[in-house]
């Protein structure tokens, strides 16, 4: 049986870095059941963590009995609610000049993940991917539960804020170290799945809110995988890639030899070796002389890569956390709107691994993703409410959020291929800190419906078909080698990688 070499991508001046097959596919494949049950576990948990405040903060049906309005005290006094709702709007009745911190929570979470993105990201590639991710995962879940028995609203907000400081770490590394885990050629399949699961998630919490009506547990109910996913990930090995960048040749090959043993290759008893490419940090120094944060706007080539990147990746936020707290705005059962946001991205992602490995490439793909987001959100300004029940806003808005999620999708795995291994996590984390903004601004663009009905979706045109645009300007990446160092950016003999098999 044919199986490609697991370090194909770790070559300099095409030289291969290690001779033996460590065997990416084949019956005993490494991450075929753990990694599969690791994402998701992990992606159900970020998808209850993401979406928490849609439900919890849901504001049912109320009236306001006649009586004293003078004050907000004692305007609370004549609330009553008309539905059978249990939120922190009914706890602390966030109604009226209060309403406005629903929205903020949902805010703050998204600026907890921008600021950690930011830290985190940069960290990770100085120190490792594996302990910055386990310490973020760990104190994500503290605060979680500090969520759900949150006194008051002022600690509930902190706790949210908190969360999403973590989470921005966590879930950026852990995608980073899942794609550096296995070869280049297997990042799209990946990145794809990390991100269906995501949108099964999504779905489930719908589910869980349904049958889970108090908050408070069902806080506790959608943190509650963090536990398990932290156990699971202890023994997980530090990432090879990153190993090897930093000039840790050594580690490197054990982590390798590692993974050939729980792959059941066959030539796993051979000694792996690697060499060590050039560019990169001598083995040991991890001082301040390896590349950083700074050379993502000081180096030529990424400079205007990542400022592109950068919008991209907050018009993707911006329509797809828009579009998707907007269902709880819809009419009709919230649980089932929440959960019908996420089942319709599944099909988005066939259609990503489909298009992407094909001639069309990342570029082209994920710009007609984006303009075609666009124009769905503009088509729904176009359709009145009451149209058909085929065709409406409704459905050209959750065909809308099919195809920002597909873009979604490949931005994630573009991104990570036209960064090298040294800075591939602060790269990522400077586009996901511009995400989070998109992300804190999400909450609020669905309450412009009080200006004007179609305001949300112009803002969600806009910046799709903007983003569209834009990214046409980035390079192609398929069937392009990955770098590992700054250096290879411009190295002509790093244009193209023949991707060769050996027998096992």
């Amino acid at each position: 049986m044919l199986i490609q070499i697991f370090t194909q991508s770790l070559i300099c001046h095409h030289q291969r870095v290690s001779c033996i097959s460590l065997g990416e596919t084949g019956k005993h494949f490494f991450f075929k059941y753990n990694f599969l049950i690791l994402g998701f576990v992990f992606q159900v948990y970020m998808a209850c963590q993401s979406m928490l405040i849609v439900l919890i903060g849901a504001i049912p049906e109320y009236h306001i009995e006649q009586g004293d309005h003078s004050n907000y005290e004692e305007l609370i006094k004549h609330v009553i609610f008309t539905e059978d709702v249990n939120s922190i709007v009914t706890e602390w009745f966030l109604l009226k000049q209060q309403a406005y911190k629903v929205s903020l929570a949902g805010s703050l979470f998204f600026a907890g993940v921008l600021i950690g993105n930011v830290f985190f990201g940069p960290l990770s590639d100085k120190i490792g991917r594996k302990p910055v991710f386990l310490t973020a995962l760990f104190f994500e879940v503290v605060f979680g539960y500090a969520t759900a028995f949150a006194p008051s609203y002022e600690v509930f907000a902190l706790s949210r804020l908190l969360v999403g400081l973590m989470n921005g770490g966590m879930s950026l590394v852990c995608f980073v170290l899942t794609q550096e885990y296995v070869g280049k050629a297997y990042w799209a399949m990946t990145g794809t799945l990390t991100n269906m699961t995501f949108a099964v998630g999504i779905a489930l919490f719908g589910a869980l809110g349904y049958y889970i009506r108090p908050w408070r547990t069902l806080a506790t109910a959608a943190n509650s995988p963090g536990v398990l996913f932290f156990l699971l990930c202890v023994s997980l090995p530090e990432s090879p890639r990153w190993l090897y960048s930093r000039g840790y040749t050594e580690k490197a090959e054990e982590v390798l030899q590692y993974i050939a043993v729980r792959n059941g290759n066959s030539n796993a008893a051979a000694k792996v070796k690697l060499r060590m490419c050039p560019g990169s940090v001598k083995t040991g120094n991890q001082g301040n002389n390896g590349p950083g944060f700074l050379d993502l706007f000081t180096h030529t080539v990424l400079r205007w890569r990542t400022v592109v990147l950068m919008y991209v990746w907050y018009s993707c936020s911006l329509v797809y956390y828009g579009l998707t707290m907007n269902a709880s705005e819809d009419s009709g059962n919230r649980y089932f709107s929440v959960a019908m946001y996420g089942l319709v991205e599944l099909p988005a992602y066939p259609l990503c691994i489909y298009f992407i490995n094909k001639q069309a490439g990342r570029r082209k793909t994920m710009a007609s993703f984006l303009a075609l987001a666009g124009l769905s959100c503009l088509c729904t300004m176009l359709v009145p409410v009451t149209a058909g029940a085929l065709f409406n806003a409704t459905s050209l808005a959750l065909l809308g959020k099919l195809l920002v999620s597909a873009a979604f999708n490949i931005v994630y795995v573009y991104t990570t291929e036209l960064y090298p291994t040294a800075v591939r996590n602060a790269g990522l984390g400077v586009c996901s800190m511009s995400c989070r903004v998109g992300g804190i601004l999400a909450p609020f663009v669905p309450s412009m419906r009080e200006l004007h009905t179609s305001m949300p979706f112009l803002v969600f045109c806009l910046s799709g078909i903007s983003a569209g645009c834009l990214g046409l300007l980035l390079p192609e990446t398929l069937n392009k080698p990955v770098t590992e160092t700054l250096d290879e950016l411009s190295s002509p003999a790093y244009h193209r990688i023949v991707e060769t098999k050996v027998g096992s």
